[in-house]
């Protein structure tokens, strides 16, 4: 491949690696925030998701997994970094770190305000597909490595 060649593929690759970092960002976002909508968008049809929360397979799967355990009544903040890409055609698996923190409070206990009850770190794997709607993810996993306080009993939401 000549210069011009390289130059060009490395744009693309840069470019790629850009739209999947900001996708895992909107992931994040999407849960922080109860999006729904946006969460499954993010996701291929056929996507899956191995968590602490179970597994899910497909879109409408996802979504109700997640909403099930990011209910409004509970604030959490997924703050994700680290993220990693290994780049092959139109996949990629992509690795990150994961901090959560949940903080319920006044809804719960009105003495405890909104203060972190619970921090998580986990490491997340995902792969990802190039798609006719740009990438999307088309698998997850998270697995735990270490917490800190007390979980949640049931959502109220």
């Amino acid at each position: 491949m000549n210069a011009i060649g390289t130059t060009t593929r490395q744009f693309q690759d840069l470019a790629d690696k850009f739209e999947i970092t900001e996708l895992v960002h909107r992931l994040g976002r999407a849960l922080d925030e109860g999006d729904w909508d946006e969460l499954a968008a993010l996701y291929t049809p056929d996507a899956t998701a191995q968590t602490p929360g179970g597994l899910a397979v497909g879109r409408t799967a996802l979504v109700t997994q997640a909403s099930r355990n990011h209910s409004p009544d509970r604030r959490i903040q997924h703050v994700i970094s680290g993220i990693l890409i290994d780049l092959d055609g139109d996949t990629a698996k992509v690795r990150a770190n994961l901090l959560a923190v949940f903080a319920w409070g006044p809804a719960q206990d009105p003495t405890l305000g909104s203060q972190p009850r619970l921090t998580l770190g986990e490491v997340y794997r995902f792969t990802a597909a190039r798609t006719p709607d740009g990438w999307q993810l088309s698998s997850v996993a998270s697995a735990p490595v270490w917490s800190v306080g007390a979980r949640p009993g049931p959502s109220a939401g």
